[in-house]
């Protein structure tokens, strides 16, 4: 194995992920007693693409190095990997509501292998790859769990593309010498959270939340925090090496339940009145919409809209009973509370703040 390098590098680091895993690497996971302090000497080396917004990250610590590049262009990626021999890799770029899906392609499967053959060819020690639940698609009724070992039914062509990705990893992972890890994650929340998120939780104080049919499918979903431990346990476990692990909250959630928790803690914890309806709509909306989609998409269009109505009516759940087993995964954090503090982390954004307070009056 190559020599261990003190500098990790993150793809995507502007995303929320990357912002995420960026605090963590910087300034320590607190949830997390073994990754709580930082390591004085580490180096992080963060990618943004050319004219992406750079303060934010910069601001976070004088440890992170801020490099531009395009996954999709291998020759923009040789600063990024300049002299990181023995460094440990987490590749969190990707696309996931594009304008055409031409996109998954091009970033989510060809820019994921350029960056793994670039991380072989520079000598870094591990690579962990983000994937996503959109491999495995829709659960086939609403008591199953997925685990790693469900076959590949992707959801549509983001999901087709992430396949592409996790097949394509661990075909030059069996052929080279990069130690890979694969992560799959559902619907994460939390603190760094973008925009459309603040979306989400304006239709909730406006009881607009959608629930279609009863609202009993469940989600899995991932607390930031709780995503990130996944993500540095991959990396530092010897045993991980090859393995995909699926990384969540410890259970499901209904959809009452999300919708629910939104309401009661924007309410109890920051005052902000809600209307305490839902909107509801029959079950067949989302079928219909899934049409749409479908036929959006094979003309190589993207309606996000469209399509996040598509999956509202559908079970979403995996389990993480490798990740705990394997590598000690412990996720802490769960509903209510990473809630609670992402609505808080909103509230120190000036212009989200804003954007959850139009027309409340504090």
């Amino acid at each position: 194995m190559t020599e261990q390098s003190s500098l990790f590098l993150v793809t995507g680091a502007a995303g929320w992920l990357g912002m995420g895993l960026t605090d963590a690497l910087s300034s320590g996971l607190k949830d997390v007693p073994e990754f709580a302090a930082p390591e004085p000497k580490r180096k992080i080396r963060a990618l943004l693409l050319p004219g992406e917004r750079s303060d934010r990250l910069a601001a976070m610590t004088p440890q992170v190095e801020i490099v531009r590049g395009d996954i999709r262009d291998p020759e923009s990626l040789r600063d990024f990997f300049r002299d990181s021999g023995g460094a440990l890799l987490f590749h969190c770029a990707g696309v996931i509501h594009p304008k055409r899906t031409s996109e998954y392609y091009r970033v989510n499967t060809e820019g994921a292998v350029n960056v793994w053959k670039a991380a072989e060819a520079a000598g870094v020690r591990r690579a962990v790859f983000m994937s996503s639940d959109s491999p495995c698609g829709c659960n086939p009724h609403p008591d199953h769990v997925f685990d790693e070992d469900s076959p590949y039914s992707p959801n549509m062509k983001y999901g087709h593309s992430k396949m592409l990705m996790e097949q394509s990893v661990n075909r030059l992972t069996a052929a080279g010498h990069l130690e890979t890890v694969l992560i799959r994650s559902p619907w994460f929340y939390g603190p760094f959270q973008p925009p459309r998120q603040t979306e989400f939780f304006t239709m909730v104080r406006d009881g607009m939340g959608p629930l279609l049919g009863a609202g009993i499918n469940r989600r899995s979903m991932t607390y930031i925090g709780n995503l990130v431990q996944g993500l540095l346990l991959a990396a530092v476990r010897t045993q991980a090496a090859g393995r995909t692990y699926w990384i969540a909250d410890l259970r499901p959630y209904r959809m009452t339940e999300i919708i629910d928790t939104i309401e009661r803690v924007l309410m109890r914890d920051f005052q902000i009145p809600c209307r305490q309806k839902r909107l509801r709509l029959p079950s067949i909306t989302a079928d219909l919409a899934g049409v749409a989609d479908r036929a959006l998409q094979g003309l190589g269009l993207y309606s996000a809209k469209i399509h996040v109505l598509y999956t509202m009516n559908k079970t979403m759940a995996c389990c993480v009973d490798r990740a705990r087993q394997e590598l000690g995964y412990n996720p802490t954090v769960e509903l209510e509370e990473g809630m609670r503090r992402s609505v808080a982390w909103l509230m120190e954004q000036p212009a989200e703040r804003a954007k959850l307070l139009k027309g409340v009056k504090v």
